[in-house]
């Protein structure tokens, strides 16, 4: 039952993270809501939870949201019976309840991080900040303590050498490291100052690509030594196949830079290994060969989601520093924060603001080292937030709740995400069973294959959504801003609700009993905020440029007859389409 009394008291709608903090509860051992009451939570076995944009007021024959300044708009709405487009709705909850996704005022967070990432409870947070003084207080200065672990390397999609894990097939183009020695215990950096032996040299990298009819590939790749920030490797590849676009604007690369480079991928990874690489025997068996005065450590490599370098390179290697995970992200995992980003915030500088000239390898990789040595000056809180954030599956595994026979064998939380795309790589990191789709139809089969053998599952449809033409790409700064596509016909329209109700009705009618159904859409229409956001966009651009907007000039009128202007109305009408798109819909229940 919803509490409507808490829900008038809070002034504002449920938000993605009550939701995500409900999931917990029935879960795990999280504390219950106080905008909703749960009986015997404890009786409840399972929790299905599906995202589904594109469920509105109108189709589900809800009445508008009240705009009376004596009215409520977040208290739940009694769904009417049928006829509606989606009956399965209608004949399975009593109530919608609103809800509002995150952001500020002039855009909406993502509803995918804010439900699957949330703060720790306030018992980690004390675990965690313990942890923190102490390593703080030994103020270890090694670079190494920052290298990826193997699992962090999997997490993040790292090409891991075959010798690590067999995690990754290599191509036959590819190269890897040679192993290193199992048999010497490598010093750290304070230790080989002691003993007087080189420290394990960390390189820093950073690799620029062209578009080929192949595909991406590298066109430039620079090494610099960490210690004494001397370029030690700065290279133009030929890409093996013609360019059709040199993405100067990001990698800085032009026709004529690569007009007479015969360097190939190959010949640039032969240099890349005999860097990384211990040295080479002594061909004559028959000259004296002098001892080493000190044992061959394998370099440690330093980048920004140096997995993409590796990638470029088509290289693995086994010891990695990425500042991408180094550093937090404001707003937590698994969302990355930028290089240029942080360069600003951390070390108080601007790089990356070549506008048309693009990328400078080399500055992005000094930029890297600053960052590393920042964090060994400052300590490992550093480029941190306050707010400490984990997956709502690390939340999960340490609960002692579970433990029962059937989905709860084994006495831990079995978590599924059936989700488009790679959850593997995102929100579904961290969860037992992911599952990648391409469509409507492959989520239902995911499911329902989980259901039975998990305690939580997740899934997204996202066929209405797309027929009513909510998703669209990411527009690029050289995109001219897009057009709203128009509305879907009704027989479309209704084909897309049939279908999708008909895959509700089947889910829910595999479910176990004792299973929760929570059901969300998320956000509403998000096309007027979006592209009020690229004329913003546009015009912030244009000005920090120095140019005008196409079509008009700077001159002691450049506030007037601006095609692209962005004017206080129009920051007013994005603000109202921003609180308007936050807006969702939430439908609770449990299958007896």
């Amino acid at each position: 039952m919803y509490a409507n009394g808490e829900i008038v008291k809070r002034n504002w709608a449920v938000g993605i993270e009550d939701i995500r903090e409900l999931v917990l509860h029935l879960v795990a051992n999280a504390p219950p809501p106080n905008w909703l009451r749960v009986d015997n939570a404890h009786l409840i076995e399972r929790v299905v939870t599906l995202l589904v944009p594109g469920l509105t007021v109108d189709l589900l024959g809800l009445p508008p949201l009240p705009t009376s300044a004596t009215a409520n708009p977040n208290l739940p709405l009694p769904i009417p019976l049928p006829p509606s487009f989606i009956p399965f709705i209608a004949s399975t909850f009593s109530h919608a309840c609103p809800t509002r996704a995150p952001g500020d005022q002039t855009r909406m967070h993502s509803v995918l991080s804010a439900f699957f990432h949330g703060p720790v409870s306030v018992e980690e947070r004390r675990k965690r900040a313990v942890q923190r003084q102490l390593s703080e207080s030994i103020m270890n200065k090694d670079p190494v303590q920052y290298m990826l672990t193997l699992e962090q390397m999997i997490d993040n999609d790292y090409p891991i050498p075959s010798y690590m894990a067999d995690v990754f097939e290599r191509p036959p183009e590819w190269v890897e490291t040679p192993a290193p020695s199992k048999t010497i215990v490598p010093p750290s950096h304070d230790t080989s100052q002691r003993l007087g032996i080189p420290p394990r040299k960390i390189y820093a990298i950073d690799c620029e690509m062209c578009e080929t009819e192949g595909g991406k590939e590298l066109a430039r790749v620079c090494i610099i030594d960490y210690y004494t920030q001397n370029v030690v490797y700065d290279q133009m590849v030929k890409p093996s196949k013609p360019v059709v676009d040199y993405l100067t604007r990001w990698s800085g690369i032009t026709a004529e830079s690569l007009e007479h480079v015969t360097t190939t991928l190959a010949e640039v990874q032969a240099d890349v290994l005999n860097l990384l690489s211990p040295p080479p025997p002594n061909p004559n068996p028959f000259a004296p060969r002098p001892q080493p005065s000190a044992p061959y450590l394998t370099p440690v490599l330093l980048g920004h989601s140096l997995e993409s370098d590796l990638k470029a390179l088509k290289m693995s290697h086994p010891y990695c520093i990425d500042t991408a995970l180094m550093y937090h992200h404001p707003r937590g995992r698994p969302l990355k924060p930028g290089l240029a980003w942080l360069t600003r915030k951390w070390c108080g500088r601007e790089i990356q603001n070549r506008g048309e000239g693009g990328h400078d390898p080399q500055e992005d990789a000094l930029a890297c080292i600053e960052l590393l040595k920042k964090k060994l000056e400052m300590g490992p809180g550093f480029g941190e937030f306050k707010a400490d954030h984990e997956s709502i599956f690390e939340r999960m595994a340490r609960s002692t709740r579970r433990g029962r026979s059937g989905a709860t064998a084994g006495g831990s939380i079995r978590a599924a995400v059936v989700d488009y795309g790679n959850p593997q790589m995102m929100h579904g990191s961290k969860a037992t069973t992911t599952i990648g789709c391409t469509s409507d139809e492959e989520v239902l089969k995911g499911l329902l294959e989980a259901v039975q053998s998990h305690h939580f599952a997740f899934g997204r449809f996202m066929a209405l959504a797309d027929v009513l033409g909510w998703t669209t790409p990411k527009p690029t700064l050289d995109a001219p801003p897009p057009e709203l596509a128009p509305p879907p016909s009704r027989e479309k329209l209704a084909e897309t609700l049939t279908i999708l109700n008909g895959q509700l009705r089947t889910l829910h009618a595999s479910l176990p009993p004792r299973t929760a159904l929570i059901v969300m859409t998320g956000h509403s229409d998000p096309r007027r905020m979006a592209l009020l956001n690229v004329k913003k966009s546009a015009f912030e651009n244009a000005i920090r440029s120095g140019r005008p907007p196409e079509g008009t000039t700077m001159g002691a009128d450049a506030g007037l007859g601006w095609e692209g202007k962005w004017t206080g109305a129009d920051m007013r009408e994005l603000e109202e389409a921003v609180a308007l798109t936050k807006r969702g819909l939430l439908f609770l229940g449990v299958k007896a």
